[in-house]
């Protein structure tokens, strides 16, 4: 009897990506393990947000790495957790200094909707323009002032801001300069409804990238 060798072929899975806020998995393996890769992609879902450059800042982070960094959380902040996109070479600022930086603002709520960036305030000449403040001066959210604090100029961070740490009323800063987009951050953060109903840790949650490009001491 001759004998017939078979020889399995293998079996890929795809992770595609079609839109920053979407995570789809595609497999030839059972339905079995299709559950649980999208089990695992649930978990990593707000990664996958938080990652999308959209029109902000761009990053060196590939997908074609399947290792989710890691976000630390930053000392004494609340419960800010941040990850340096890039480390800055320059200055650390300290409470008082006047320092400029480019954001790009979004919530964990509503698909990740972008609620204001700098990156689309153009000056006369058609260029950026950073949005400045005191650091210490108590007008800016505090989850922004905990990460701006341990930067370096130069440097790009993201970082994940819980309630506590972000809109507690609505003349914190940074505020978005169109009233419709203003209106809508607050009417989701402060829903009295969805609050009541413990929704407050989804809605108030906010997410930045934060470059910090000057910093001048007062």
């Amino acid at each position: 009897m001759r004998m017939i060798k078979v020889v399995p072929l293998p079996c890929p899975t795809y992770l595609y990506i079609p839109h920053p806020h979407k995570i789809e998995a595609s497999s030839s393996s059972t339905q079995k393990s299709r559950r649980a890769f999208s089990l695992s992609a649930l978990t990593i879902s707000l990664s996958a947000l938080v990652f999308s450059n959209g029109n902000g800042p761009t990053t060196s982070i590939s997908w074609a790495n399947p290792q989710v960094p890691k976000f630390l959380e930053l000392p004494n902040s609340g419960g800010v957790k941040a990850l340096d996109l890039r480390i800055g070479d320059g200055e650390t600022p300290i409470d008082g200094d006047l320092v400029a930086i480019h954001y790009y603002g979004r919530l964990a709520a509503k698909q990740g909707w972008r609620f204001d960036s700098t990156y689309d305030h153009k000056d006369e000449t058609g260029e950026p323009t950073p949005f400045s403040f005191v650091l210490g001066s108590g007008k800016v959210i505090s989850g922004i002032e905990t990460a701006v604090r341990s930067m370096k100029v130069g440097g790009l961070r993201r970082v994940i801001i819980p309630p506590s740490q972000g809109y507690q009323n609505t003349s914190q800063e940074p505020l978005p300069p169109n009233y419709f987009d203003r209106q809508r951050l607050f009417t989701t953060i402060f829903n009295p409804t969805r609050l009541a109903n413990g929704e407050g840790a989804t809605l108030g949650t906010v997410i930045f990238d934060i470059e910090l490009v000057s910093l001048r001491h007062l």
